[in-house]
């Protein structure tokens, strides 16, 4: 029999790449076949598993189809991990005729929860260790990091992803505190991830923003007081006497609390402060693991005094206008009963309260009480460098010489 009529592989076996649990297909293309018959084996066992039109296999994953005596097709279904390696199609020509395929596995990550670690409560300043074990095909690539996205203090580097399935974490703070994410993947999809809580615990800590506080009688003050603590801590306020401070919502005294994580934000509102109210304050935190408080002394300070100026304001019965400068007559005076008068202003003798010299209004205009106050101002201005250059004046006469300053 010559070359040419023998039986020839029309092209190369691929290799088939699958997930686990999905269907396979191999495909052997033989030409010129004629009455030679075509095989399927299993090359590391040397398992045969069909020969021609007949599975020999006793597995019912395996099947075989065909199509025009050239197209020889392996079929298997859902394929396992052992199902992995090398098969040869043959032709039962002499010597044998034969192509190879390899079939590659693949199997997405999986976590292994007994070998990984759970949710963990820890001392502050002891060592941890988180495990986190992957397996899949190819080995999974494991890595850490915080679920909110931090970066981690790794032994004193800064880091935003640990590689590797140990979390090795020396001298834990409370800045470690918060929920971790082990994430395997191997290219293979789903990757897959584990959620664990690390809880560190610690007695309570208290700082004060402000350790000495003033107010007025009929004020109302508000004490500050930041916590830290895990567990969470039971907050409350006493007075200096150790007596515990009930408060409620709209009553002279409302404590208000806010938490953050392990911290947490005290604040008592004392509403219209009397005298019994001045004292010290103690804002207490307390846990299993211990206690501590702070004090806060308020004090009582001078209320602010405001010195108002008596501008007097414009009847609303306001006299005929002078007759120059259309100037108006306030409260029934005429401006030359004022001690002392300019352009704009006069000086009420008996008061000595600024006069300013209204505009005529006849026309509807009117003087905003912002104008008279800037006005009475402006007044006061002029007056006081009256006053300081007279006195100049006076000492100067009183020495006999008067030095330029």
């Amino acid at each position: 029999v010559t070359e040419a009529m023998l039986p020839r592989f029309a092209e190369p076996i691929p290799n088939v790449t699958v997930t686990v649990g999905r269907d396979a297909l191999l495909a052997c293309v033989v030409d010129n076949l004629r009455s030679y018959k075509v095989a399927w084996v299993r090359v590391d066992t040397q398992t045969i598993l069909s020969i021609h039109h007949n599975v020999i296999t006793q597995s019912p994953r395996v099947s075989l189809s065909f199509n025009d005596h050239r197209s020889w097709y392996l079929h298997i279904k859902n394929v396992q991990e052992v199902d992995r390696g090398w098969y040869m199609c043959q032709v039962n020509t002499d010597p044998m005729r034969s192509r190879q395929g390899y079939l590659q596995v693949v199997v997405p990550p999986r976590i292994l929860e007994e070998e990984t670690s759970g949710d963990l409560v820890v001392r502050e300043a002891t060592n941890v260790s988180l495990h986190c074990r992957a397996v899949g095909y190819p080995e999974p690539y494991v890595m850490w990091r915080r679920e909110d996205g931090e970066d981690i203090n790794y032994n004193g580097e800064i880091v935003n992803v640990v590689d590797g399935e140990l979390l090795q974490i020396s001298r834990v703070s409370r800045l470690h505190m918060g929920i971790y994410l082990c994430i395997a993947s191997n290219g293979v999809p789903p990757s897959i991830s584990k959620r664990l809580m690390l809880r560190v615990q610690f007695p309570p800590m208290l700082t004060i923003p402000n350790q000495l506080e003033g107010a007025y009688p009929g004020q109302d003050v508000a004490l500050e007081c930041h916590t830290e603590a895990y567990p969470t801590s039971i907050n409350y306020w006493t007075t200096e006497d150790g007596d515990m401070i009930v408060s409620g919502t709209g009553e002279k005294y409302e404590a208000v609390s806010m938490d953050n994580g392990y911290s947490k934000y005290m604040l008592l509102k004392i509403r219209q402060v009397s005298s019994e109210d001045f004292g010290s304050y103690r804002c207490v935190a307390k846990n299993s693991l211990g206690e501590t408080d702070g004090l806060i002394k308020l004090d009582e300070i001078p209320a602010p005094v405001t010195k108002i100026a008596s501008i007097i304001q414009t009847n609303t019965n306001v006299n005929d206008s002078l007759e120059k400068g259309g100037r108006q007559r306030l409260s029934g005076n005429a401006v030359s009963d004022y001690q002392w008068q300019d352009s704009e202003f006069a000086e009420d003798s008996s008061t000595g309260t600024a006069i300013p010299l209204l505009p005529d209004t006849s026309s509807g205009s009117a003087l905003s009480s912002r104008s008279f106050l800037f006005a009475a101002l402006t007044f006061a201005i002029r007056r006081l460098t009256s006053h300081l250059l007279t006195s100049s004046l006076l000492l100067c006469n009183n020495r006999q010489k008067c030095r330029p300053c």
